[in-house]
């Protein structure tokens, strides 16, 4: 699942901003006394994201802004900070709840029928996929889009006790979306990530027919109160939802999803099989 489709309306922060956001931020953390290792568990966020944002690189998300200002005792100040930055600079706007949800998962699974997703995308392949974008967008937004999807991309060796599962589909893998370089450089990538211990990659083989997953891509999320959230992407569109009900439905298909696809080591197989054939 990814931010693949930023709608025009969107505006992305102005770098000033956030690097007005990331002073008032650090100057408030030592004012609390607090160094980066001691303030970054007690927002739920890792070191490296807390200073991304404090150097104004990254734009704080709003679960992160109200934890600083509880914890920093802040009089109002962090939030009135954050105000100008309404949106995250290289998201869809439908997106932006989501990915909010990310860097604080315990558990993440997705599954992805259309393309790499997001999170495992190189920046190369997601650059191609920004630049043949309909409607087209301009260099800048290309590169505020990439920067943001890199930055998401960092949750996955920024935070290794976070279990993640990806299901993908072969022909999403066989689908030849940029040059045969950048595929070959991108199934390497897949390849390399897969031999974190908290990473299974599995995929969904064109041999199979009918499965759980028919329905189109899902993610599932655990945050650390053991919460769990559901995001199902579509053209435009990205509904959220915590329903217990709905999740449950969900969660079953992922579980029924990994027992019809490849093993993790088949996937390998596979894997080495299509950049072989590039």
């Amino acid at each position: 699942m990814a931010d693949d489709v930023p709608k025009g309306s969107g505006e992305s922060e102005t770098s000033e901003s956030l690097k007005a956001f990331g002073e008032v931020l650090k100057a408030f953390r030592k004012r609390a006394g607090l160094t980066q290792e001691q303030f970054a568990p007690r927002v739920g966020y890792s070191v490296p994201m807390v200073a991304s944002i404090e150097q104004g690189r990254r734009a704080p998300s709003k679960r992160l802004v109200d934890k600083a200002e509880v914890v920093l005792d802040a009089f109002g100040v962090i939030r009135a900070a954050a105000r100008p930055l309404t949106r995250r600079a290289g998201l869809a706007k439908w997106f932006e709840e989501w990915a909010e949800l990310e860097p604080l998962a315990v558990t993440l699974y997705t599954f992805e029928s259309r393309l790499v997703p997001g999170l495992l995308q190189t920046p190369a392949y997601a650059r191609t996929l920004f630049e043949k974008q309909l409607p087209a967008m301009s260099d800048d937004k290309i590169e505020s889009n990439l920067v943001t999807r890199m930055e998401r991309a960092s949750i996955l060796t920024e935070r290794p006790e976070t279990i993640y599962s990806f299901i993908i589909e072969e022909h999403a893998l066989r689908r030849q979306v940029a040059d045969s370089e950048v595929m070959r450089e991108q199934i390497d990538h897949i390849l390399d990530l897969g031999e974190r211990r908290n990473i299974d990659i599995q995929i969904m083989p064109q041999s199979r027919g009918f499965h759980a997953g028919l329905g189109g891509p899902l993610c599932l999320l655990e945050t650390e109160d053991n919460t769990w959230y559901a995001y199902c992407e579509g053209q435009g569109t990205g509904p959220l939802s915590s329903d217990p009900k709905e999740v449950s439905m969900l969660q079953k298909r992922y579980a029924r999803m990994r027992t019809q696809a490849l093993s993790v080591e088949a996937s390998v197989g596979l894997l080495r099989e299509i950049r072989g054939a590039l």
